[in-house]
């Protein structure tokens, strides 16, 4: 089949595609997602003269873009109809984005040769505007009722704050965190690593609908396209990018919630780990991220807030045990106090200006001020604690 770059008998400026969306809709299927040579291409080139030059076997040089790689992307080009995944797209209410349009992420720039060529996006709202307060939710799949509990507080209270939380639609933490925006009208945004008219994992199928009818379904791949192990690693790349902010809730040693934790680091974004029990193999990855110095340990979306936040608007509060009514009390009363023992018959005035280190004119004084506020007695010569019920 002919491979056309912009629908034949129609005219572009009236109801067609622009040729370089097309364009990169070819790429984004003859390329997978991250390749940093089609990336490097990209920056040299249109996507039109791009797919041209992949047709033509007519490629400058080029780091990294050697025979057999020309030959791949060669072997797919047969058969790709860009138009019809458009329309697949629409289909499903969604839309092809592309560097350029308003609704483009820029953040998604800091990726540089990996920039996504295209983002393939179905649900409500700009993904663009939704980004730019936004924080990612990340955990082993195989979590604890810990971890799925803390994960879906923590998101509900981000939504209630006004934070869009974004994962990957996984089993375990990410569904937790998706689900905990959702129970509070908030917005959440899943990054998928298949098509996005593909329920995948299946046993999420009715999650992934609800995202995508109340929040946003956002991929690199094209429609149809299945997730395969390393399309999950290439996934996470963009979750990193895309938020202010990425928090682990429960993370093995060797999980991939790790990987997408270690990217926003580089990429300069705030990283977040929560603690779990010391016991807890599932946590073991999160403690070993904080203790190196990688991530911020955080307890409650507050603290999130704060670091992810506009500076001087999202300040957690300062966190302190109970004030007790002798924690008021001036030093020097204290100190008499400290001095009463709690025995029934007392101590003297000169035994407490002793264990004090004042003056015993001046420990009687402070000795009915105690007294005034209720907080020992006189028994004749001696003094002692009130006893209280």
């Amino acid at each position: 089949m002919m491979m056309h770059l912009q629908p034949p008998g129609r005219a572009e400026s009236e109801s067609g595609p622009d040729p370089e969306r097309l364009a990169r809709a070819v790429l984004s299927r003859l390329s997978e997602p991250g390749d940093a040579v089609v990336g490097r291409w990209l920056g040299q080139l249109s996507a039109v003269d791009a797919v041209r030059a992949i047709r033509d076997g007519t490629v400058p040089a080029h780091p990294g873009l050697d025979g057999p790689r020309l030959a791949g992307y060669q072997a797919r080009l047969p058969g790709l109809d860009p138009a019809e995944d458009l329309e697949r797209v629409r289909a499903v209410g969604g839309r092809f984005i592309i560097p350029g349009d308003t609704e483009w992420p820029s953040q998604l720039d800091d990726l540089g040769d990996g920039r996504p060529i295209g983002l393939w996006t179905t649900g409500t709202g700009s993904l663009r505007l939704l980004a730019l307060r936004s924080v990612a939710m990340v955990g082993s799949r195989a979590c604890t009722a810990y971890g799925a509990h803390v994960a879906g507080e923590l998101s509900a209270q981000l939504a209630e704050r006004g934070w869009v939380v974004v994962s990957g639609a996984a089993y375990g933490i990410d569904a937790a965190a998706h689900r905990g925006a959702l129970s509070v009208g908030g917005m959440t945004i899943a990054v998928l690593a298949c098509g996005v008219d593909v329920a995948y994992p299946k046993g999420n199928a009715e999650l992934i609908r609800w995202i995508g009818a109340q929040g946003l379904l956002v991929s690199e791949l094209p429609p149809g396209e299945h997730p395969n192990r390393f399309r999950f690693v290439l996934r996470n790349r963009v979750i990193a990018a895309l938020t202010r902010g990425t928090v682990v809730v429960e993370a093995a040693m060797r999980s991939g919630a790790l990987s997408t934790a270690r990217r926003a680091r580089d990429l300069n974004r705030h990283t977040m780990g929560v603690a779990g029990p010391v016991t807890s193999e599932l946590s073991a990855g999160v403690h070993a991220l904080i203790r190196s110095g990688g991530a911020t340990l955080v307890t409650d979306s507050a603290e999130i807030a704060e670091l992810i936040g506009a500076i001087g608007d999202d300040l957690a509060p300062q966190r302190s045990g109970p004030v007790l009514p002798r924690d008021l009390l001036e030093p020097a009363v204290a100190r008499v106090l400290e001095a009463v023992p709690a025995t029934a018959e007392g101590a003297p005035i000169e035994r407490l200006a002793r264990q004090s280190g004042l003056p015993p004119d001046e420990v009687l004084q402070r000795l009915y001020e105690l007294g005034s506020l209720g907080y020992v007695e006189r028994h004749g010569a001696h003094w002692r604690l009130v006893r209280r019920r």
